[in-house]
């Protein structure tokens, strides 16, 4: 699976010749299901024992990834975050890159809703992912009552364990370092990843988005 890129086919006289060809990403494997909803293979990255861990590994990947960190001209990508209570372990799937609406500086990427993974068919979705070209911030959208996850806990049947749906946000700086950030649909409390561990930075008050932030927090240390 993996979208198709199209060459483009340029004629000179009765000539065709093949033009523009690029090769495909192997770390984008998406398909559109018959139902409409997009979904992604896996896995991409893991195993790892934690969010944390997973978060620091998949902020270097999938920011490095062609126009990812790019500003305004770049492109989004997304991929969905999962966990198998077999290996009590977090993967990451593969990416997709199929934009969803923009508008001028805006950009977004339409989050597949599916995994295909069979060698982990216990596989719980736990969290959206997804990069940002061109700030570090979560956009109001991304934490607005209507993109909300429910329900936003979800127990593993086989091991009791209960777990919070999660979104994550991974931005490149154009000095190099990579920041990740994370957003949790049940307490909607904003972290972000500072030497490998995740530190609340503000809280969502309002169903628009708003954040208040903690005293001596903000996106940057």
């Amino acid at each position: 699976m993996g979208i198709q890129r199209s060459c483009r086919l340029v004629r000179l006289g009765l000539l065709a010749v093949m033009v523009g060809c690029s090769t495909p990403n192997p770390n984008v494997r998406v398909r559109r299901l018959p139902n409409g909803l997009l979904q992604v293979t896996g896995p991409l990255a893991g195993p790892f024992k934690s969010t944390a861990e997973l978060a620091g590994n998949a902020c270097e990947l999938i920011t490095r990834q062609p126009g990812a960190s790019s500003g305004e001209y770049g492109i989004e990508y997304c991929a969905l975050v999962y966990y198998s209570s077999a290996e009590d372990a977090f993967y990451l799937s593969h990416l997709s890159d199929i934009q969803g609406e923009s508008k001028g500086a805006n950009k977004s990427c339409s989050v597949p809703s599916s995994l295909d993974d069979p060698q982990h068919l216990d596989a719980i979705i736990l969290g959206r992912s997804h990069s940002h070209p061109h700030n570090r911030r979560f956009s109001r959208q991304d934490l607005g009552e209507e993109r909300r996850w429910f329900p936003s806990r979800i127990a593993d049947s086989r091991t009791g364990k209960v777990f919070r749906r999660e979104l994550l946000l991974f931005y490149r700086e154009k000095a190099g370092e990579c920041r990740a950030y994370k957003y949790d649909y049940a307490d909607r409390v904003v972290t972000a990843l500072r030497d490998g561990a995740w530190v609340p930075i503000g809280a969502v008050v309002n169903d628009l988005g708003a954040i208040q932030y903690y005293d001596g927090q903000d996106w940057t240390p």
